[in-house]
């Protein structure tokens, strides 16, 4: 059974950091790409970033060269390193398999000071 389980949000201040982790079971990471995604209050949900299959990443213009996409295969993870951070980030972060129905349950990121 393939299972996705997000971790790491938290409340932090603005220009702060976290990084995000999913943890994937029943299923290898290198078979399908992985996206993060999020959903603000009162917002459609929005792609943040992915990683493909291969390796080969994508960011949404508003986070490029602040948040990285990662994966550890020996782990089965994923990671969402986010940096300078702005209160514009906050939301819930999901990560979903993609090309598949499979979504994580999400964790809440809040910036605020």
């Amino acid at each position: 059974q393939v299972q996705l389980v997000e971790s790491g949000g938290d409340l932090v201040q603005p220009g702060g950091s976290l990084r995000l982790s999913c943890a994937a079971a029943g299923y290898m990471i290198t078979r399908y790409g992985v996206g993060w995604y999020r959903q603000a209050p009162g917002k459609e949900r929005e792609w943040v970033a992915s990683i493909t299959a291969g390796g080969f990443t994508n960011y949404a213009d508003s986070v490029k060269g602040r948040f990285t996409i990662t994966r550890d295969t020996a782990k089965s993870t994923v990671y969402l390193e986010m940096n300078s951070l702005k209160p514009e980030d906050t939301a819930v972060y999901y990560c979903h398999t993609i090309g598949t129905p499979f979504w994580g349950q999400g964790t809440q990121v809040t910036v605020s000071s």
